[in-house]
């Protein structure tokens, strides 16, 4: 079965618990933003013993809850964009996936991390309806399930829609300064992968 190919052009931010979102109204293009969605994401990573798929920035994760439940991979950030793929929701990892990771390596994956994020989701809406980006308030549990260590923690992160505008920087940075304003810091992780690891 063929993959479905996404391409996230995301930015993140490390936010305290209870930190009251932005008026993301304030953005520029930002007609509206709808109600929050609520959802429940748990995520099984898998990599190699020597863990060389995150050595190539590469991820693979099989995901239950949300619209996208399922197997994904995602591929290294390259010009501030991450190329996923998924398929559905199986038992067992789809061969279709295992030929895609042949490019890093052919090794056995087992268990890495397990991330479970309660994240209420909202779009950020143009005066026509149509959707920016989508706005997500996480709060994260991760397990290393190598070195059997627990983290916590919350994050936003805003994605850029079908509606997003054509220059993503100018949108960016004045999202990023919105967010700052409102207590948010800068990233301490590129991923919630990297973090769950320590990374």
């Amino acid at each position: 079965m063929p993959a479905e190919r996404s391409v996230e052009i995301e930015k993140k931010f490390d936010v305290e618990a209870g930190t009251p979102i932005p008026d993301w109204t304030r953005v520029p293009g930002v007609a509206r933003v709808s109600e929050g969605e609520e959802r429940h994401l748990d995520a099984g990573y898998l990599d190699t013993a020597d863990a060389r798929l995150a050595k190539f920035g590469v991820a693979v994760r099989r995901r239950v809850g949300g619209h996208d439940a399922g197997w994904h991979i995602k591929g290294p950030l390259v010009n501030g964009a991450r190329v996923e793929l998924g398929w559905p929701l199986t038992d067992d990892v789809p061969a279709e996936l295992m030929a895609e990771i042949a490019q890093w390596t052919e090794d056995r994956l087992s268990p890495l991390a397990r991330i479970v994020n309660d994240r209420t989701a909202y779009n950020l809406l143009d005066e026509n309806g149509g959707v920016i980006a989508e706005f997500v308030n996480d709060r994260v549990k991760a397990s290393d399930l190598r070195r059997g260590v627990d983290r916590e923690w919350c994050e936003w992160e805003i994605e850029l829609g079908p509606a997003a505008p054509e220059d993503h920087e100018a949108f960016f940075a004045e999202v990023e300064r919105i967010a700052l304003e409102a207590g948010a810091t800068k990233p301490s992780s590129a991923s919630k992968l990297a973090r769950a690891l320590g990374r």
